[in-house]
This record gives structure tokens, C-alpha cells and sequence, in this order.
């Protein structure tokens, strides 16, 4: 008799337990994929062509600092037979002054675009937390993820699409602003 009570107090147990497991809520996710973002929206393009038009405004500056140094060791190396010990010494000291100019030059342009590039990823990133959070209350989404942190992501949960899409229209209103201010 007592197995019997047992065994029914178990099963009625295992059934309030399915009930609760099967009543819960279902928690909506979302994952985005930064990267992607930044690829297709048109604030990601913006950004990515200025940190571009900013490298070759650089590249170009060094390269006409190298052929300039480049001009100064050939004219060096041409003269220096006829030239006097001492103004060959202080033509080399010149060059080698330049040649270390235009290393902290090209270290200083490093830094400058690494500093953009840093600047303008972390508008984007605030600007996606932003509209993340606003699809995410909007939407009734309990989680949003970013991709590169998950293995695994059936398509049905991505919602990278919807943020480019929210993305765009939220910088043409902006733009939009702006034309009218300014007319």
C-alpha cells in the first residue's frame, strides 16, 4: 500500500511538472551580426569610405615623402666621390634626420587612422546597441545576442536585416534634418 502512495504521489508530481515546463513562456532571441551590419548599412559604408579617403590622403602624402628621400640618396650617392668628407657626412646626417622623420610620420598616420577607425566603430556600436534595444522592447525580445560570440544560430533568429533596415531609415531621416536646416 505504501509503494502504491508513493508511485502516486510521484506521478502527480511528474504531471504538475510538465504542466509548469509546458505554461512557461517562450524566450525570444535575437542574434545580430556586427560585422555584417557595418558591411550593408549605409552609416557602416559611410564610415568605412572616410576611414578609406583618410588612408589614401595619407599613403599619398608618404609617398611623396619617399621619393623625395629617395631623390636625396641618389644625388648623395652620386656626389658623394667629389664631394668633401665633411659635407658628405652632413648630407648623410641630413638623410638619416629625414629617414626618421618620415618613420614617426608614418607611425603618427598609423595611429591617427587606428584613432578614426576606433572613433567611428564605436558610434556604429552605440548607434546599434541603441536600435537593438528599441527592436528589442518593441518586439518583445527577452535576449539579443552579437554573432561572433555563438557556435550555432538557426536563421529564424537573426535579426540583422531588421537592424540595417532600421539603420538606414533612422540616418535618411537624419540627412533629411539636415537639408532642411540648411536650405
Amino acid at each position: 500500500m505504501r509503494i502504491y502512495k508513493l508511485l502516486f504521489i510521484s506521478m502527480a508530481a511528474v504531471v504538475v511538472m510538465v504542466s509548469v515546463v509546458q505554461s512557461a513562456d517562450v524566450a525570444k532571441i535575437g542574434i545580430i551580426d556586427f560585422q555584417q551590419i557595418i558591411d550593408k548599412s549605409e552609416p557602416g559604408k559611410k564610415a568605412r569610405a572616410e576611414i578609406n579617403a583618410q588612408g589614401k590622403k595619407m599613403e599619398a602624402e608618404l609617398k611623396k615623402k619617399a621619393t623625395e628621400l629617395e631623390g636625396m640618396k641618389a644625388q648623395l650617392e652620386r656626389e658623394a666621390l667629389v664631394m668633401s668628407t665633411e659635407k658628405r657626412e652632413q648630407n648623410e646626417r641630413d638623410l638619416r634626420i629625414k629617414v626618421n622623420d618620415f618613420k614617426g610620420l608614418q607611425k603618427k598616420y598609423e595611429q591617427d587612422l587606428q584613432r578614426l577607425q576606433k572613433k567611428m566603430i564605436k558610434q556604429l556600436q552605440k548607434d546599434i546597441l541603441s536600435l537593438a534595444q528599441k527592436i528589442g522592447k518593441k518586439e518583445g525580445f527577452q535576449l539579443i545576442l552579437e554573432r561572433a560570440g555563438v557556435l550555432y544560430v538557426p536563421g529564424s533568429l537573426d535579426i540583422t536585416d531588421r537592424i540595417i533596415e532600421e539603420y538606414n531609415k533612422t540616418e535618411q531621416k537624419q540627412e533629411e534634418a539636415l537639408k532642411t536646416k540648411s536650405e
